[in-house]
């Protein structure tokens, strides 16, 4: 989505949100609140056991569990940066869009493909880990020939996406929310 597209998204996202809280009605976006360093640690150190888990699926034979914790290790991570920047989320959605939009502005550096793989797509052919994790969990297999294939691969990515969140959020750079998410 080009820089335009998302800075009217978010800036819709973030109005409507506040407007939903004042009237007592709890949104469904991102709403801005104090930066939580201690609260995305936390979260980096939930990603961290998220994927731990994977290890232990994978010892017990339980494949199809295995996508659910890549997401949200990847999903956690997300909501760490977003701790650091005073957001709350509701929104899988408003929260890769929100992650986009700072990377493109060039406020953090974050790999792509941990944004992409958290994206809620709406469009057919276009998927992500959201339906992966969907899938899997839904199915009926227990065993999930294509997660045996990707386990290495997807493992180390969110190692790596843990690492990169930890950059972010251990960083002693203060993160604003761009000024341009709100008029």
């Amino acid at each position: 989505m080009k820089i335009e597209e998302l800075e009217k998204t978010l800036k819709e996202c973030f109005k409507n949100a506040e407007r939903d809280e004042k009237n007592g009605v709890k949104h469904k976006g991102l709403l801005i609140r104090r930066p939580n360093n201690e609260e995305a640690k936390e979260y980096l150190q939930k990603a961290k056991r998220e994927l731990e888990l994977c290890d232990f699926y994978r010892e017990k034979g339980f494949d199809y569990k295995i996508p659910e914790e890549w997401f949200y290790t990847l999903y956690y991570c997300a909501l760490a940066i977003l701790s650091k920047f005073g957001i709350e989320t509701r929104s899988q959605r408003y929260t890769a869009l929100f992650l986009e939009y700072v990377k493109q502005k060039g406020i953090i550096e974050y790999n792509d493909e941990f944004i992409r793989r958290i994206t809620v797509y709406s469009k057919k052919g276009e998927e992500s880990d959201v339906n992966k994790r969907e899938e899997a969990r839904y199915s009926s297999a227990i065993k999930i020939e294509a997660v045996k294939e990707r386990y290495k691969e997807t493992n180390a990515l969110c190692k790596n996406a843990i690492s990169q969140a930890e950059e972010i959020i251990f960083s002693n750079k203060y993160f604003n929310v761009p000024r341009d998410l709100l008029g």
